[in-house]
C-alpha cells in the first residue's frame, strides 16, 4: 500500500485542522514576544574605529603601495594584541577606576652642595585626578567575550566592537580598550602613528535579539507545530473515511451502500403503532 498524500488530501487536512493551526501560530507568536521582552537579556553594541600607520619609506618606487598592503595584513596582528591580556588587564583596571589626570605628579628636586648637603629646590607635588565616568567591574575573560575586531577588505581602518547589556558600558569598554591599545602598541611594535578615527558612542538600539527575527522564528515554529500535529493526527488515524480507500488502496469491490435509518421519536404515527402493539388482542366467542 502506497503511503502518500496528494494535493487535495493535504488541503483537506489543513482545512480540517485550521483552527488548531491558527491557535498554534498565535500562541507561539505570543511566547516569542514574551521571551524577547522578559527572558532574553538585550545586548547593545558600540564601535570605535582605529587607524594604524607604520613609518613609510618613500625613497623606494612603489614602496607606498607595499607599505599600505603591509598595514592591511598587520590588522590580524592588531586583533591578537587587542584581545591579549596585556591590553585587557590594564583596560579592566581602568574601567574599575575611571579617572583622568588633571595634573601630573612631580618629584621633589634637590641641589647638592660641595660639602654634600642637599638643598630643596622644588617640593614634590601629588597628582590630581578626577572621576571620568561610571566604574564597571569587568574581568579580562568577560572583556575577551565582549570584544570583536572587524575590518573592510583592503582597508587600514579596523573596528573595535563591544557588546554588553548596557549601551553606556559598551561605549566605555570600547573607548578604554582603544586608548590602552594606542599606548601599548608603541612599546610592543614601536608604532607611534595610531589614530582613533572615531570614539564609541552609546547606541540605545539593541543589537540582539532582533525583533523581526524573533517574530519570524515564532511564526515558523507555530506553523510547524500546527501542521505537524495535523498531519501526524491524520496519518496515524487508521479508520476508513471513504469508499476510495477500499477500492483504490485495498482493491475491494464496492457492492453498494447501506443507509443509516434513524428511529423517529415523537411522531403521531410512531406513537399509534406503539400503542397498538401494546394493546391486548380480544376476540368474541
Amino acid at each position: 500500500m502506497e503511503n502518500y498524500l496528494d494535493l487535495r488530501q493535504i488541503l483537506g487536512i489543513i482545512r480540517k485542522h485550521i483552527i488548531f493551526i491558527i491557535i498554534s501560530f498565535i500562541l507561539c507568536l505570543i511566547i516569542a514576544v514574551g521571551l524577547e521582552k522578559f527572558v532574553i537579556t538585550p545586548q547593545f553594541t558600540s564601535t570605535a574605529q582605529i587607524l594604524v600607520n607604520q613609518k613609510k619609506d618613500t625613497s623606494v618606487p612603489g614602496a607606498a603601495f607595499q607599505d599600505q598592503q603591509a598595514d592591511v595584513q598587520m590588522i590580524s596582528t592588531y586583533k591578537d594584541i587587542i584581545t591579549n591580556q596585556l591590553v585587557l588587564k590594564t583596560a579592566s583596571e581602568r574601567l574599575a577606576n575611571p579617572v583622568k589626570v588633571i595634573r601630573s605628579a612631580r618629584k621633589a628636586r634637590y641641589h647638592v652642595s660641595a660639602n654634600g648637603h642637599r638643598h630643596l629646590i622644588k617640593a614634590s607635588r601629588p597628582a590630581v585626578v578626577k572621576s571620568t565616568g561610571t566604574p564597571y567591574d569587568v574581568s579580562v575573560k568577560q572583556l575577551q567575550g565582549a570584544i570583536s575586531v572587524t575590518n573592510q577588505q583592503n582597508s587600514q581602518v579596523f573596528a573595535l566592537n563591544v557588546e554588553s547589556d548596557d549601551p553606556q558600558k559598551s561605549a566605555a569598554i570600547a573607548n578604554t580598550v582603544a586608548q590602552v591599545f594606542k599606548q601599548k602598541i608603541r612599546r610592543i611594535m614601536s608604532i607611534n602613528n595610531v589614530t582613533i578615527v572615531s570614539e564609541a558612542t552609546p547606541v540605545k538600539q539593541k543589537s540582539f535579539p532582533k525583533t523581526s527575527i524573533v517574530l519570524l522564528a515564532g511564526a515558523v515554529i507555530g506553523l510547524l507545530v500546527g501542521l505537524g500535529y495535523a498531519f501526524i493526527r491524520e496519518l496515524t488515524d487508521t479508520t476508513i473515511k471513504d469508499d476510495e480507500f477500499l477500492t483504490n488502496e485495498l482493491k475491494l469491490t464496492n457492492l453498494g451502500h447501506i443507509a443509516e435509518i434513524r428511529k423517529i421519536h415523537g411522531s403521531h404515527l410512531a406513537n399509534k403503532r406503539h400503542e397498538k402493539h401494546l394493546k391486548p388482542n380480544h376476540r368474541r366467542v
